[in-house]
C-alpha cells in the first residue's frame, strides 16, 4: 500500500487498518480531547463518561493536578532501570502514602504496570511464600486477561481457546458460605474481587467476608482481594474491603490509582514480600512496573481524592442515582457508591439503550459476564445535577426499547 494512499485515510480508518481490534463492532468515537466529567469528539460534541474509562478516571479526566505532576517528573527523568534496583523519588513516596493509608500489615508495594500484572504477581507470590500450588477462584470473576489472570477467570467462554491454563485452579461460587470449607491446608490462595465487578456488580455478605478471613487464617491460605476496579474511592470507601472489616494478604490495585496512567500494584506484608528476592534471586521483575511518571501521577491522585473529601459524597450521591433510575423495565439496580449496575431483561435492551445514551452524550457500558445490565462508574467528580441528567437520558432510553 502506497505512502501516498495511506496519507488520504482518515484516522478512523488507520485505526481499523493498522491497530489490533478486540471485537468486531468497536464503537469509533474519535476522541479529540477530554476534561473532568467529559470527553469531546472532533466535532466539539461533549460526552459524558458515565464509566470512567473503566474505573480509572476515578478524579476526572486532564485532573490539572495530575497534568502538573506529570510535566514536573517529565523534567527531571523518566525511566531509568528495571523496577527495584535504583530508588526513584516518586515510587519511594507513593508507596509510602499508599501504606498510610492501609492496615499496618500491608506495608509493602510492589509496582507495576496494570491490574492484569497485578494479578500474576500476586498468584507467583502466594504459590512461593506457602509453597502450595492450588488457587481458588470464584465463577464470574475477572481478574484479568494474562495467562495467569486467565487461568482465574471465572468464564469459560473466555478461556476455552486458550487452554491449556494453569494447573490445580478451583472455582467456587461467589458469595456461597458452604463452598470456603473447599479451602484446605492445600491451598495456596483464594483471589476474590470484594465486589464482583465484570458479573453484573455483585456485593458479598458481611458475614460471608469474615467467615472466608476466618477460614484463610485456619488453613493458612493467603487472601488476595482484587480491589483493581473498587480501589480508589469508587464504593464509598478508600478500598472496599473497609466495609467488611477483614483485611487481605495480598491486596491487588490498579485503574483508578494513576489519574488516567498506567499503573498497578500487589501490597501485602514485607515478610511475604521478601520470598520474591532470593531462590530465585529476581523472583518476579518488571522492567516499567512503578514507572516514575506513573508513580508521580498516582501520589497526586491519591492526595485529591482524600484532600478533596470526594469520597465523602459518594454514598449521598449514589442514592440520587437511585432514585432517579425508576423505570418498568429496570428490575434492579445493584451495587455500592459509583460502581452500580442497572439489570434489564436481555442483551438486546441493554444494546439498544446504550446507543442511545451515546448519541445522547452518555458513555454508558455493559458487563464481560453480565450483558443484560448496564455499567455506571462516574468520576467521582459527578455533581448530583449531572447525575439527574444522565439518568433522564437512560430513561428516555428505556422508552425506546
Amino acid at each position: 500500500m502506497s505512502f501516498v494512499f495511506l496519507h488520504m485515510l482518515t484516522t478512523r480508518q488507520l485505526f481499523l487498518l493498522n491497530t489490533a481490534q478486540t471485537s468486531n463492532y468497536p464503537r469509533l468515537l474519535e476522541i479529540d480531547h477530554a476534561e473532568g466529567l467529559y470527553l469531546y469528539d472532533l466535532e466539539g460534541k461533549k460526552y459524558m463518561d458515565l464509566v470512567s474509562g473503566f474505573a480509572v478516571s476515578n478524579i476526572g479526566h486532564r485532573h490539572p493536578k495530575v497534568v502538573q505532576a506529570i510535566k514536573d517528573q517529565v523534567d527531571r527523568y523518566l525511566h531509568v532501570t528495571v523496577y527495584g534496583e535504583y530508588v526513584q523519588a516518586p515510587q519511594v513516596k507513593f508507596a509510602e502514602k499508599l501504606c498510610s493509608t492501609l492496615p499496618p500489615e500491608l506495608n509493602c508495594v510492589y509496582f507495576v504496570n496494570s491490574g492484569a500484572e497485578a494479578t500474576e504477581g500476586a498468584l507467583k507470590l502466594a504459590k512461593r511464600f506457602t509453597g502450595r500450588t492450588e488457587i481458588i477462584s470464584c465463577k464470574n470473576a475477572y481478574h484479568g486477561s494474562t495467562h495467569g489472570a486467565l487461568s482465574v477467570m471465572g468464564n469459560e467462554h473466555y478461556k476455552q481457546a486458550y487452554r491449556p491454563l494453569l494447573p490445580n485452579i478451583r472455582f467456587i461460587d461467589f458469595n456461597s458460605m458452604a463452598d470456603l470449607d473447599l479451602i484446605t491446608n492445600n491451598t495456596a490462595a483464594i483471589i476474590l474481587e470484594t465486589i464482583q465487578g465484570e458479573a453484573g456488580i455483585r456485593v458479598p455478605d458481611l458475614e460471608y467476608m469474615r467467615v472466608l478471613r476466618q477460614r484463610c487464617d485456619e488453613t493458612g491460605t493467603l487472601l488476595i482481594l482484587d480491589e483493581i476496579q473498587t480501589g480508589f474511592g469508587r464504593t464509598g470507601k478508600l478500598y472496599a474491603f473497609e466495609d467488611f472489616s477483614i483485611v487481605p494478604d495480598i491486596l491487588l490495585l490498579a485503574k483508578g490509582m494513576g489519574g488516567g496512567m498506567p499503573i498497578g500494584a500487589f501490597i501485602a506484608n514485607k515478610a511475604v514480600m521478601d520470598v520474591l528476592k532470593d531462590n530465585p534471586m529476581l523472583g518476579h521483575i518488571t522492567t516499567f512496573g512503578g514507572h516514575p511518571v506513573s508513580c508521580a501521577a498516582g501520589l497526586v491522585t491519591l492526595e485529591v481524592i482524600l484532600d478533596g473529601k470526594l469520597i465523602e459524597e459518594i454514598a449521598s450521591k449514589e442514592q440520587v442515582f437511585r432514585q432517579n433510575l425508576q423505570h418498568p423495565l429496570i428490575k434492579e439496580v445493584r451495587g455500592k457508591g459509583f460502581m452500580l449496575s442497572i439489570q434489564l431483561e436481555s442483551f438486546e435492551q441493554v444494546e439498544t439503550v446504550s446507543k442511545y445514551c451515546v448519541q445522547h452524550g452518555i458513555i454508558i457500558d455493559w458487563f464481560l459476564h453480565c450483558d443484560t445490565a448496564l455499567r455506571i462508574a462516574p468520576p467521582l467528580i459527578i455533581t448530583e445535577a449531572e447525575i439527574k441528567e444522565a439518568c433522564a437520558v437512560i430513561l428516555k432510553g428505556l422508552d425506546f426499547v
